[in-house]
């Protein structure tokens, strides 16, 4: 019990700052639909559907190799070493898509506008400079530096969205600011963001300078042949998350104004299950460097196997904050002038629950980071990126953004089962599959029942109060078995 309390202490940490992140990023995003109509708001999905894409290709895996490399090298070496290689491949990558910013403004249905692509650019050039110096911050311990940052940096963004997309339109109207241009509400939005991630490096200048223009040649390339997988896996992860966002223009049968809105409304609600999200990163934030400092110990798959085990029981109680009290999510994304967004309210619990999967599976990959098969994880993104693929090319057409959903779902549940059964070959870890997968059914049980008193029409406090319940016999049945061991981590004695 020793061991997780370090990683739930380490998960604490991060898990605050990260919470407190990722909900000032949700407080943003419900602003935007408060500003933007559907259509608008699925230009954002759209362009922040590519992003993502390209920050995979910028760091190239370089963050996950920074911890892995850290057990065996020296420290300071491998900074300098990773440091030259991102600041000089960012330069380049950021190059060439300045260069084709026309092709790919075309390519992503934005016709005439590659600044806007340019502008993502920016935001990829200053939050790929920060990936290193913000992975020494978690390598090293230092929580503090990392939260404050991170906090820093989103609060002016928020300021900033906020100026541009509220006060700056009245100002010019009132005859001030005579620069500002009220059409170009997407693009003061990501100039925000750039910002901002301009700040982020700012912040981390102290960082930043530590490390000294001196590159390991041998060790930059063992570090890529560890790495390059990574990519991959990355790529086949952003598919997983993304690819819906970025093809449902151009497979829905719709006028293209249609499909924005469409697409702006799965986006919407693609945010509310951002409790799941926001947990799995706090997780991970802690989790990756604890797993691989427990590798070395003798009770080490012991170890990953309570900690998946107390993941699971968390996170089925998060999904049901997210899946029973969804009226209470509709009046969060419905207070701006478009009401539209509420349309999609029902594809949110197949979301949180696919996130669920995506969370249980970042636990399993540990068995290839560890015995250093990291291709086989690119086996299994690639095979939930073909699942992605040939579901929402097939279903987009007919459901439209539920069929969207479903794919989510399918997708990250088969990484979880492959990843499973590959991981028990290779590096057997004794996960309690029963257990975990009775509360897995248990949160799934409890939200249909609720359901069935929504489907029915009862009101607004007849379904909150079956949730209210619902929780309650959710947390009294995974409580009880574990209440020692509960007790215990509350009150950090040993175990």
């Amino acid at each position: 019990m020793g061991n997780i309390k370090k990683l739930a202490g380490a998960t604490i940490w991060y898990g605050i700052p990260t919470i407190l992140h990722r909900f000032l990023g949700f407080i943003l995003q419900l602003f935007l639909t408060s500003v933007f109509p559907a259509d608008k708001f699925g230009e954002v999905g759209q362009l922040y559907a590519f992003i993502p894409f390209c920050n995979v290709i910028f760091t190239y895996g370089l963050e996950t190799s920074y911890f892995r490399f850290t057990q065996s090298v020296d420290k300071d070496r491998l900074y300098n070493t990773l440091s030259v290689s991102m600041i000089v491949s960012t330069i380049l990558f950021s190059g060439v898509l300045l260069i084709g910013s026309p092709v790919l403004a075309d390519g992503l249905g934005f016709p005439g506008r590659s600044h806007l692509v340019m502008l993502a650019t920016g935001v990829l050039f200053f939050d790929t400079l920060t990936t290193i110096p913000f992975a020494r911050l978690r390598q090293e311990g230092r929580p503090r530096k990392f939260a404050a940052v991170k906090l820093a940096t989103i609060l002016v963004q928020i300021v900033l969205t906020v100026f541009l997309l509220k006060y700056a339109p009245r100002l010019h109207a009132a005859g001030y600011l005579s620069w500002y241009n009220p059409d170009l509400g997407v693009e003061y939005f990501v100039i925000a963001n750039m910002i901002a991630s301009a700040c982020s490096l700012l912040f981390l200048s102290k960082e930043y300078s530590a490390f000294r223009w001196k590159f390991d040649k041998m060790l930059w390339k063992e570090v890529i042949l560890y790495s390059w997988p990574l990519v991959a896996i990355g790529i086949g992860g952003m598919i997983n998350e993304m690819l819906s966002r970025l093809i449902f223009p151009q497979v829905y049968p719709a006028t293209r104004e249609v499909s924005m809105s469409l697409l702006g409304i799965f986006s919407a609600n693609y945010k509310l299950a951002v409790l799941v999200t926001i947990s799995i990163t706090a997780f991970r934030m802690g989790a990756e460097p604890f797993f691989f400092n427990q590798s070395g110990r003798q009770d080490a798959q012991q170890t990953y196997a309570r900690v998946m085990k107390y993941f699971t029981m968390f996170m089925g109680a998060i999904f049901l904050v997210v899946a029973l009290f969804q009226e209470v999510w509709v009046w969060f994304i419905t207070r701006g002038a478009d009401k539209s967004y509420a349309e999609g309210i029902n594809i949110v619990p197949v979301l949180a629950m696919a996130t669920v999967f995506l969370g249980i599976y970042y636990n399993l990959t540990i068995w290839y980071k560890l015995t250093n098969r990291n291709l086989m994880g690119v086996w299994i993104t690639l095979g939930g990126a073909l699942v992605t693929i040939i579901l929402n090319i097939w279903w987009i057409p007919q459901f439209s953004y539920t069929g969207s959903a479903w794919a989510t779902f399918a997708c990250y549940g088969s990484m979880m089962a492959a990843s499973y059964l590959l991981g028990q070959k290779y590096y057997p870890v004794p996960y309690e599959v029963p257990r975990i997968l009775g509360y897995l059914a248990l949160a799934g049980v409890i939200y249909v029942l609720q359901n069935l008193l929504r489907v029915e029409g009862f009101g607004f406090w007849p379904i909150q109060i079956a949730g209210v319940a619902g929780m309650g016999v959710y947390l009294a049945v995974i409580a009880w078995p574990e209440r020692k061991n509960i007790a215990r981590l509350l009150l950090r004695k040993a175990g």
